[in-house]
């Protein structure tokens, strides 16, 4: 049997790594700008009094971690591969969006209990500081949004970002509503009230990307893609095949698809064209850029009936 490892031409390498680049400098401005909003909102929910502040405070205060850990993970995933990583260090972009998910769930966590203990124990707030510090924040999260709009479906580092500014921009929502509800209906309760709504809010958002991350991190078949149509598509690329089958598809990070597969020729001195036209399509319609494909002399060599294993993602 024949081992055939293909990749795409440098040109797609090098692409990914202005990619990587160009990702890398947006996480930096949205730290840079998350950070100074973080020390704005401390000192203005501590004059306050304001809880929503505070609370949106610590979830900068959070996402400037998050916004760090990003960056180290898009700066290691930059790194090329060596004789420990053969597939490089793409992934700890996932795990990077993995961690953010779950520190997400501890930030709402904590602000749900501090909401509670305001419902019981109202504190006087200043609402004309805690008014414009919100406006404040609002702008900076919405600069901060725009900066990072634009990554890949998949890029669950930049997600993970994303997710974290949302969260501070639905907090800034949240305050100001509470700073008009304070300022004009004599409201404390709104204060917690809508820290509470957005922190359910955020929950939602987090799941998400916690099951996102853990799918690549389990090797799933990537979002939208079906095996299935995958194999389809394949025995009809060229006259050749005649039949596909241990399909794997997983993704090791942000658009950095993989794939393995087994095929069976008419003809063994068709290989080339066979793998030509397999490659090909698994690029132009799949975005799948590492291919390993082995052709089978004959039946597969496993045994097993009908050759038609599936990758368990």
């Amino acid at each position: 049997m024949n081992h055939v490892h293909t990749h795409a031409c440098d040109h797609h390498d090098h692409s990914h790594a202005t990619e990587a680049a160009g990702r890398e400098r947006k996480l930096w401005v949205a730290f840079a700008l998350t950070a100074c909003m973080m020390l704005v909102e401390v000192g203005g929910g501590w004059w306050s009094g304001s809880l929503a502040l505070l609370a949106d405070a610590g979830h900068m205060l959070v996402d400037a971690a998050a916004l760090m850990l990003a960056l180290f993970a898009a700066r290691m995933a930059r790194r090329p591969a060596d004789a420990r990583r053969t597939y490089g260090y793409g992934r700890m972009e996932v795990l990077a969006g993995f961690v953010n998910a779950l520190t997400q769930f501890v930030l709402v966590g904590f602000i749900a209990y501090e909401a509670i203990e305001r419902f019981f124990k109202p504190v006087e707030i200043l609402s004309g500081v805690m008014l414009g510090v919100a406006v404040a924040g609002l702008l900076v999260n919405l600069i901060v949004l725009r900066s990072l709009h634009g990554h890949a479906h998949d890029d669950v580092n930049i997600g993970a970002a994303s997710l974290h500014v949302l969260g501070d921009l639905l907090g800034s929502v949240g305050a100001i509503l509470a700073a008009l509800a304070v300022r004009w209906m004599g409201w404390n309760w709104a204060d917690p009230a809508l820290s509470l709504l957005v922190s359910l809010l955020i929950l939602r958002s987090a799941w998400q990307l916690l099951r996102r991350s853990t799918h690549i991190l389990l090797e799933g078949v990537p979002e939208g893609m079906d095996p299935d149509e995958v194999e389809r598509i394949l025995r009809d690329v060229d006259a050749s095949i005649r039949d596909v089958h241990h399909l794997h598809v997983w993704q090791l990070a942000s658009g950095s698809r993989m794939a393995t597969l087994h095929l069976e020729l008419h003809d063994p001195n068709d290989s080339a064209r066979a793998l030509a036209a397999v490659n090909r399509t698994l690029l132009d319609r799949f975005g799948i850029r590492h291919v390993t494909v082995q052709i089978d002399p004959g039946d597969c060599p496993d045994g097993r009936p009908g050759c038609s294993a599936r990758h368990p993602g």
